[in-house]
């Protein structure tokens, strides 16, 4: 082994996670330094040409101007609903259906996730449903852990299938659409026991780590309801995977839990009798009684988001128009520098539009509604730009990571080659490392969809090696690839910008880094036990 590319090609991952899960520093001081240090290991270790890196880089710029466009649609749409009132009135009526935010943590940071991955991905989850926890009394640092990790489970089956109809069937050119389907069906098989464990896990973390009054004790008073709600999304998801596809497994078993978890808490089901608050309440925030326009008002205080969650799914789905037409406006850099690298972007049809289109229909029934613009996008423009720094060393250095297989060297793509070396020593064990690798790709490119695209047809010559059933191993590329996202670097930048948290990005990956583990470790043993006991 040569442990000079060995280290090289760790360099990246290791960076990252020593400057910020070790060292704890900012994002913004960090990501920097590590783009520098892929840069140059690249150039004179991989042997990349200095035309290529400058090509990745500015196609990781792109691709951070995108992310970028996300974040600020999102905290424009915030600022407003701060402004105007309509986060109160959110609150208000969560708590007429239960004051415990244990319960509010599965309506809106497990459930609500769940829908919105379904619908858009692409960050879209962490940016809406944090903003709506703290506006429940939760801690920043709580909404961005919890809902960072709740954005995994549905990530299989994200934007209406994409990790699968994209990532898995062109990472594995010539599959049978069988195999595709054998596969998805097996990811959500699995995921019945590992996906309905995530909110007891978020629950415990809540009550012991981001309470006033930290306590296992009461994360696990609420661990039967919480496994309950797991259980009300991971049922009608394996369904909906195995007899309609997968394109709505996320948005359909989201939806259904939300009203099933409704019904259990309306009928007493496993709820404790104590109602919990990680922080004292403020009375002046209690919920007014017996007021139909306080309904009302509620009402149209959701209106935003959905107005938002319908303009995503329209634009989402292929047996509409709409979705075509917006991806028909495409701006493309071909040939970036004379490279073979290109870059494209399709404006009208990332979430960030959507969230402004949501803003600009809503704007006309707001009172003083140029002042509320004004304040909405001078605070969304002051809190962009530490992660505007990020994001513009993060994202290229994701790029040089991956084209990092132009070289005149002769070797493969740093990820890849990790993959290979991974796959060299630990093929008899390859049930439980498969999902380790669909992790990586998840927390270097920041895309399931990207992990499944580049590692498939990896996954598929392991398992030819070690004898397992392709659709298995498959699965856990899938499921690895979803834990991954707890993690990924692009993501925490993104969640943590949209909520004032710019500068803790280590801190919640120290969070995030033990379910993620725990997840990939959780899929690998339900599938050996599933595997001894059908065979």
């Amino acid at each position: 082994m040569d442990y000079r590319l060995l280290f090289s090609a760790l360099f990246p991952v290791l960076s990252v996670f020593v400057f910020l899960v070790i060292l704890r520093w900012p994002a913004r001081k960090a990501m920097p330094l590590c783009l520098l240090g892929t840069a140059l290991i690249t150039a004179t270790v991989w042997s990349v040409p200095p035309l290529t890196i400058a090509a990745s880089v500015a196609e990781g710029l792109v691709i951070a101007a995108t992310v970028l466009w996300v974040v600020f649609g999102a905290l424009l749409l915030l600022n407003l609903l701060e402004n105007n009132g309509s986060f109160l009135m959110i609150r208000r009526g969560f708590i007429s259906i239960s004051a415990d935010q244990r319960i509010q943590l599965l309506f809106v940071g497990w459930l609500l996730v769940a829908f919105l991955e379904g619908a858009a991905g692409f960050g879209t989850p962490a940016a809406i449903a944090a903003p709506l926890l703290i506006a429940l009394g939760f801690k920043p640092l709580a909404a961005v852990v919890l809902t960072l990790i709740a954005d995994s489970v549905p990530v299989s089956f994200g934007a209406i299938g994409t990790p699968v109809l994209v990532g898995l069937t062109n990472g594995l050119p010539g599959v049978s659409p069988d195999l595709i389907q054998q596969s998805a069906v097996m990811a959500a098989g699995i995921d019945l026991l590992c996906a309905s464990l995530i909110p007891v896990i978020m629950c415990l973390l809540l009550c012991r780590f981001f309470s006033d009054t930290p306590s296992w004790r009461s994360g696990l008073a609420i661990a039967p309801l919480a496994f309950l709600s797991g259980l009300c999304y991971s049922v009608p998801a394996f369904l909906v995977a195995r007899y309609l596809g997968p394109e709505f497994p996320s948005l359909l078993g989201a939806l259904s839990g939300l009203v099933l978890l409704t019904l259990l808490v309306r009928f007493g089901v496993a709820v404790p009798a104590q109602v919990w608050r990680c922080q004292p309440e403020n009375t002046d925030l209690a919920p007014d009684q017996s007021t139909e326009l306080n309904k009302l008002h509620v009402f149209k205080a959701w209106g935003a988001y959905l107005l938002l969650a319908t303009l995503l799914i329209l634009s989402r789905l292929e047996l509409l128009p709409f979705k075509a037409a917006l991806q028909s406006v495409e701006f493309k850099w071909s040939g970036i520098f004379g490279s073979t690298l290109s870059a494209t972007m399709q404006p009208l049809y990332l979430p960030g539009t959507l969230f402004v289109l949501t803003l600009l229909i809503l704007l006309p029934w707001q009172r003083q509604r140029r002042r509320l613009l004004g304040k909405a996008t001078a605070e969304s423009l002051s809190r962009i730009w530490p992660a505007a720094i990020t994001l513009a060393s993060a994202v290229p250095m994701v790029r040089l990571f991956l084209h990092s297989d132009l070289n005149s060297a002769d070797l493969p793509a740093m990820p890849l080659y990790l993959a290979a070396i991974a796959s060299e020593h630990l093929s008899h064990l390859w049930f439980w490392f498969a999902p380790w690798v669909g992790a990586l790709g998840s927390f270097i490119a920041g895309s399931a969809t990207f992990s499944n695209l580049m590692f498939a047809s990896m996954q598929q010559q392991l398992a030819t090696e070690s004898g397992l059933p392709l659709h298995w191993v498959l699965a856990l590329q899938m499921l690895g690839a979803n834990a991954g996202n707890m993690l990924c670097v692009v993501n925490v930048v993104a969640a943590a910008s949209v909520v004032k948290l710019t500068g803790q990005e280590g801190q919640i990956m120290r969070f995030t880094l033990f379910p993620m583990a725990l997840y990939c470790l959780l899929a690998s043993a339900v599938a050996v036990l599933l595997l001894r006991f059908t065979t």
